[in-house]
């Protein structure tokens, strides 16, 4: 008879509910099957909701994992009856299958709801990415402690605020820093496209959620047009998540520069490769945009009133990560009423004629990439698998010494906002 530490993880729950999320998910879906293989058991089976990432790693969703994506305190209240029927049936899935462990990715707004439900459940509840309660509502830190068992943390400030809680916290690095960034053949897609090689080309990523599209075609559109007047051979490469797809085609169509719509993970990491510079919405494909070295311009539009609330709470001076982490404006960020076509396009053209520009958000991104554990022993999903494997035996990860979490001192700015 197998002793208690040699137990294979047999089913494993998780709840993604976005594209950054299904890309963590089947990443860690992935360590999750090798880390059993290396300890001689079999695969763990995967049930929950994901995208297409964590399909292709043999999750059969519950529902369509776009439902969830929504971005905005007053463009969620429209879909508050769906999103209350998908928690109903996400929970009773949870608790007719009871899974080993159940791993909620991400999108706080619906997954707190979630641990919140289960909490009685005889299963752990571990969530993976910290809600950014460090940046807002920060006394929602006691509301995450409540609900979960454990929290795997993405960045390295965040055990030393979440754990004064109560909150067991395994900082276990971004996976981003497995990703494709200098896997990419730039040349190859620029040959695959007629994009001459001494052309000036712009990776365009407008989001992953129909609302981001909404807000942000129109002035990415304008600025687009804007450098095409002052750069007559730009040409225009814009990675798309697989259900905004079509929709995107469509809209690009009349756009100067002939846009290029490319899928797959492997299509976006070519184009990161080919690009000479990335305008992106704010979100974690800042840190895909740094991993692969493109210099970038990060916007964001929400509706005025969804930002109005959120500048009487946030309490952190940057929206994008790449700042967050590296504690300085080494990326433009232009939010809301700075969203404009000609300021777009200025800071664009400046990352362009200015090597001293690209140099800082070079200098950031090296820094960025170790703080997220880019040259640890163990990959960050690898890290997570293990953790979550330690959580199911009822114990904490070993061997904390692999990555050492930031300490107080050496965080600086980025401690100080998690202790106010």
């Amino acid at each position: 008879m197998a002793s208690d530490s040699e137990r294979p993880l047999r089913h494993v729950m998780l709840v993604a509910g976005e594209a950054s999320g299904d890309q963590l998910g089947a990443r860690l879906m992935s360590a999750l099957g090798g880390l059993a293989g290396d300890l001689g058991h079999p695969a763990p089976r995967f049930s929950g909701v994901g995208g297409p990432l964590m399909e292709a790693q043999g999750l059969q969703s519950l529902f369509p994992m776009r439902e969830l994506s929504v971005m905005g305190i007053l463009e969620i209240l429209p879909r508050v009856p769906q999103l209350r029927r998908r928690l109903i049936q996400t929970v009773e899935a949870a608790r007719s299958a009871q899974p080993d462990i159940v791993v909620t990715i991400d999108a706080p707004a619906f997954n707190l709801r979630i641990g919140q439900r289960l909490k009685d459940a005889p299963f752990p509840v571990v969530q993976y990415v910290a809600p950014q309660v460090w940046a807002w509502r920060q006394g929602r830190a006691r509301i995450v402690a409540e609900r979960f068992d454990h929290l795997l943390a993405l960045l390295p400030f965040e055990p030393g605020f979440f754990e004064p809680w109560g909150l067991p916290t395994t900082f276990v690095g971004h996976s981003v820093v497995e990703g494709g960034a200098g896997k990419g053949d730039g040349a190859g897609f620029r040959a695959r496209h007629g994009i001459a090689a001494d052309a000036t080309l712009l990776v365009v990523l407008p989001g992953s959620r129909r609302s981001e599209l909404g807000r942000l075609l129109q002035p990415f559109a304008e600025t687009v047009a804007l450098l095409s007047r002052s750069m007559p051979g730009l040409r225009v490469a814009i990675p798309a998540v697989a259900h905004l797809a079509e929709e995107l085609e469509r809209e690009v169509a009349g756009w100067p520069a002939a846009p290029i719509v490319v899928q797959g993970e492997q299509g976006k990491w070519d184009a990161f490769a080919a690009g000479d510079v990335a305008l992106a919405a704010s979100g974690s494909v800042a840190l895909e945009l740094a991993m692969a070295q493109i210099p970038m311009v990060i916007a964001y539009r929400v509706n005025p009133a969804s930002a109005a609330i959120a500048r009487r709470l946030i309490r952190i001076p940057y929206a994008c990560l790449v700042n967050i982490i590296a504690e300085r404006p080494a990326v433009p960020e232009l939010l809301q009423e700075n969203c404009r076509p000609d300021r777009l396009a200025e800071a664009i053209g400046r990352l362009l004629r200015d090597p001293q520009a690209r140099a800082v958000q070079h200098d950031a991104a090296q820094m960025v990439r170790e703080m997220l554990g880019g040259s640890a022993p163990v990959p960050p999903s690898r890290r997570a698998a293990e953790a979550l494997r330690a959580v199911f035996l009822g114990g904490r990860l070993p061997d904390q010494g692999r990555m050492t979490p930031v300490r107080p001192a050496q965080a600086g700015a980025g401690w100080a906002w998690a202790r106010r």
